[in-house]
């Protein structure tokens, strides 16, 4: 510390030195400018210009006592009693008119050559004396000085000022080697592990770090060492800076924290002084921790097939060099952050670098719980908020998105004039993160809205006929500012890894149910069903390509993901062109029939479709319970056509009950009817409305499978 405070105090004493140098010098620069020009002005007085005409005029009128002949002009001195004010333009300044006349006034003109022998002659014939005056080239010298001195001063003055300044920030050309990294004591983060939720795997590996730093002998009694490196690696936004910060919190020992782009600079060499400067510092400072975000940044791997990066390379050398060359025993830990660890040296993640690879994965419903618990801290909730449903309806949403979601309802409570955030705030914030806020401004046409509202209905209701589909949570046809005019929200009953291929083909017929709809109800298809469209054709291609689901192309891996956890949906093939054509056919093939499904299931529902699709037009936003009640008042009203002896014998032992069911069924439209029928199915066998409706179109499917192989028999 005594080291570190003189050489502080040194370079203080060295900035005022050379502050004052500086100063002195600007200031005899200034001084010597203006004393030369106040100089001139008292000792050569004030100079006119005059007219050859009236030059000579004066030498005839005896006006002047003498002259001083220069290359290129001549001094006129006139006599004493000559009135100066009667010569050429004086100065006619009422107030310095006087003092101008008491000054040691001089006149030149510029000679005509031509004319000099005659000139001299004429001056000789008047008694004036000639002076040829030497050439005074201190004017000269004093410009040459001016001129070279002020620039290179100035240039020092600038240059000076912008290297402090840059050196303030570790980029100065004296301190351009030095490490950015910035250095932090226990609880300067204000993050602990308790801060961190939905990663407990990741944080449990962090943990035992840090008790290695505080209880080191209980490890190395044993033969354990310190781990010389940990490697987070996961998608954006899953607590991975988060977690470092944690590790800075908890640690107790300095924590040097710098982004892999600080290693980079505009001068060569940089990177790799850095990355010198860095560990030497680390080593004056263990037991220590060094993090580096975005490691990728000059941990690429090396490859010289399309050219390289000497700067970039000398850096990765010299933190391989420094990783694999300083003593474990010291304590000195280095993390690395990354979300693109297959692009990363293998030199790099071998063992002995980075011993730890900790995977920072996406929560799943457990952790996204904890994380909306942990986040919902400072947040006032009423006694509705229910942060199951939530975790549900955000599968495979990170922390960050989950942070983001309780803020925006904390905001929603607030513009709607509450004080505590309630479920609906919370569903409301998720609607946002996904689609965007309602676009109010936005009004469709009555065709238009009809469009939509058959499209987002054609979705719902493929998806609720279909046994392997999502349950739906809400149907809307109010525009979001993301560009969706209507969507529908499908939240899973329970957290899933896994999806069987039936699954996936729900989830195909499901994405192509609202185009189906509109080629049905208005016998031609609009752009609203493009994202649909790609999505469905990603997933295709999906199950073709790496899921092996294809009778064609069997197990066979024809694409591998780019990124592992970047998300950004391109895959490279692995296969030639006409396997690649093959494949695209394959995948047309699948849609082709998960589309005509799609029609089909829609065209036997056809009654059902267009009684949601007008109750939609009328509300705008709909329920999963209403949709769900309102398509089993419809299946039941259908069924009652086709079997009308079962229903019959009910309404023999209850007429009255039937009675007012039927009249529900027939007024499904009012909110009356649909809580009357919510409390008939309520004591109808403990079974849900959606699995009531699943189990009907079954045994529907059954009774027409039934009828036509006697038809056939017959």
């Amino acid at each position: 510390m005594d080291n570190n405070n003189s050489k502080g105090n040194d370079g203080k004493r060295f900035n005022h030195s050379s502050q004052t140098f500086i100063i002195l010098i600007i200031a005899a620069v200034i001084t010597f400018f203006v004393y030369t020009l106040i100089r001139g002005f008292f000792v050569s007085g004030v100079t006119q210009e005059v007219s050859y005409t009236e030059f000579i005029s004066m030498i005839d009128g005896n006006q002047i006592s003498r002259v001083e002949w220069r290359d290129s002009d001549i001094t006129i001195f006139p006599k004493a009693n000559v009135d100066k004010s009667s010569i050429g333009d004086a100065p006619n300044m009422d107030q310095y008119s006087q003092y101008i006349n008491q000054m040691n006034i001089r006149y030149f003109v510029v000679p005509i050559n031509a004319d000099a022998e005659n000139l001299v002659d004429r001056m000789l014939r008047h008694n004036i004396d000639i002076y040829k005056s030497k050439p005074d080239n201190s004017g000269y010298i004093m410009e040459a000085m001016i001129s070279i001195v002020i620039p290179f001063v100035l240039i020092f003055i600038i240059m000076n000022m912008t290297m402090r300044r840059m050196g303030n920030g570790g980029g100065g050309i004296m301190g351009v080697g030095k490490s950015t990294a910035k250095m932090y004591m226990q609880k300067e983060t204000g993050v602990t592990f308790k801060d961190v939720a939905g990663e407990d795997e990741a944080k449990e590996s962090l943990v035992e770090i840090v008790d290695f730093l505080h209880n080191p002998t209980k490890y190395t009694a044993i033969g354990a060492k310190l781990p010389k490196g940990a490697l987070l690696v996961g998608p954006p936004g899953t607590g991975k800076t988060l977690l470092a910060k944690a590790v800075a919190g908890e640690a107790q020992v300095p924590f040097y924290s710098l982004s892999g782009s600080d290693f980079v600079e505009m001068f060569v060499g940089v990177g790799a002084s850095r990355v010198r400067d860095l560990f030497k510092n680390a080593t004056q400072s263990a037991p220590c921790i060094i993090f580096i975000d975005e490691i990728d940044a000059i941990g690429k791997t090396r490859d010289t097939r399309y050219g390289g990066n000497d700067e970039r390379e000398q850096t990765l050398n010299q933190l391989l060099s420094e990783m694999d060359g300083f003593d474990a025993s010291k304590g000195i830990m280095v993390m690395g952050a990354t979300n693109r660890p297959e692009i990363l040296d293998p030199a790099l993640l071998r063992p002995g670098r980075f011993d730890r690879r900790i995977v920072v994965e996406k929560p799943d419903l457990k952790g996204r719980v904890n994380i909306l618990k942990v986040h919902a801290k400072d947040v006032q909730l009423d006694e509705t908020v229910d942060f199951n449903e939530i975790a549900l309806a955000t599968s495979g949403a990170v922390g960050a998105d989950l942070a983001n979601m309780m803020n925006e309802a904390a905001i929603t409570a607030v513009k709607n004039g509450r004080k505590k955030v309630s479920q609906a705030d919370l569903f409301e914030a998720v609607e946002v993160v996904l689609v965007g806020k309602e676009k109010k401004d936005r009004i469709l046409s009555q065709e238009e809205r009809r469009i939509v509202s058959y499209h987002e209905v054609g979705h719902a209701l493929v998806s609720a006929i279909q046994k392997d589909a999502e349950p739906v949570q809400k149907i809307t046809i109010v525009p979001r500012t993301m560009g969706a005019l209507g969507y529908v929200m499908q939240v899973p009953e329970e957290e899933k890894y896994l999806n069987t291929k039936a699954e996936l083909h729900a989830m195909l017929v499901g994405y192509l149910g609202g185009r189906a709809a509109e080629e049905i109800v208005f016998d031609t298809v609009t752009t609203g069903a493009s994202n649909d469209i790609e999505k469905a054709t990603k997933l295709a291609r999906a199950m073709v390509t790496q899921y092996g689901m294809s009778e064609k192309f069997g197990l066979m891996g024809l694409a591998t993901q780019e990124s592992l956890y970047l998300n950004t949906g391109r895959s490279v093939m692995n296969c030639g062109d006409d396997t690649a054509t093959q494949v695209d056919i394959e995948v047309m093939r699948i849609l082709k029939d998960c589309y005509e499904e799609a029609k089909d299931i829609l065209s036997r529902n056809r009654f059902a479709l267009d009684r949601i699709a007008e109750y939609l037009i009328e509300r705008e936003t709909i329920t999963g319970k209403e949709f769900l009640h309102i398509l089993h008042d419809v299946q039941k009203e259908e069924d009652m056509k086709l079997h009308p002896e079962k229903y019959a014998s009910e309404s023999a032992e209850s007429g009255t009950e039937t009675d007012e069911a039927v009249s529900s069924v027939q007024d499904f439209g009012s909110e009356g009817a649909v809580s009357a029928e919510t409390n008939v199915s309520a004591t109808e066998g403990g079974k849900t409305p959606f699995e009531e409706v699943r189990a009907m179109y079954a045994a529907q499917e059954v009774t027409e499978q039934a009828e036509k192989s006697e038809n056939s028999e017959d």
